[in-house]
């Protein structure tokens, strides 16, 4: 009875953490796109030869601090969604949400190596990992169901399947820049 109650909200979970996900894996190469067109490419081997030299509780600072900035820019989403500014206010939280994951994966892709030096930190890593292998398993069966019911014969027809192929050029045009 308990399971059949918490099922979808394992099901909540599991999508919530895989949208995290997937905006973590493509956002990544966008900041790093964005990296190549300013001169921040100098800066990215300026921190990367910094931590290096760092130890690798300097270096959780160092991956913790970038984010912090943009938590007073969530709490503005959330003062204009109190006063009724619905589009600023989910335009406010969306842009932080996309600034937060793409810088936190930006300054991870620096700070990964000397961060995984400690063995808590592996292990959390490990763990989510692990995770998100489990809420793939969890979603995976929705999502062919959500595909069949919307006519998803698996051909490669359709408007969606031509937006993903653009969503995916595009990303093999940006990665391929770097």
């Amino acid at each position: 009875m308990m399971r059949r109650i918490l099922q979808p909200i394992w099901v909540l979970l599991a999508i919530i953490f895989l949208i995290e996900a997937w905006l973590w894996d493509h956002l990544e190469p966008i900041v790093a796109w964005f990296v190549a067109l300013i001169p921040l490419r100098a800066f990215k081997q300026w921190l990367a030869d910094r931590v290096d030299t760092l130890s690798p509780a300097m270096t959780l600072i160092v991956f913790v601090v970038p984010v912090i900035p943009l938590f007073p820019l969530k709490l503005v989403g959330f003062w204009l969604l109190a006063h009724e500014h619905w589009m600023s206010a989910v335009l406010t939280i969306i842009l932080a949400k996309f600034l937060g994951v793409g810088v936190a994966a930006f300054v991870f892709d620096v700070t990964r190596d000397k961060l995984l030096e400690m063995n808590w930190f592996e292990a959390l890593y490990d763990f989510v990992i692990e995770v998100r292998a489990k809420a793939s398993e969890l979603v995976d069966p929705i999502k062919s169901r959500i595909r069949e019911a919307l006519g998803g014969d698996g051909s490669g027809s359709g408007w969606s399947s031509r937006t993903l192929r653009l969503i995916q050029r595009f990303r093999k045009s940006v990665h391929e820049a770097r």
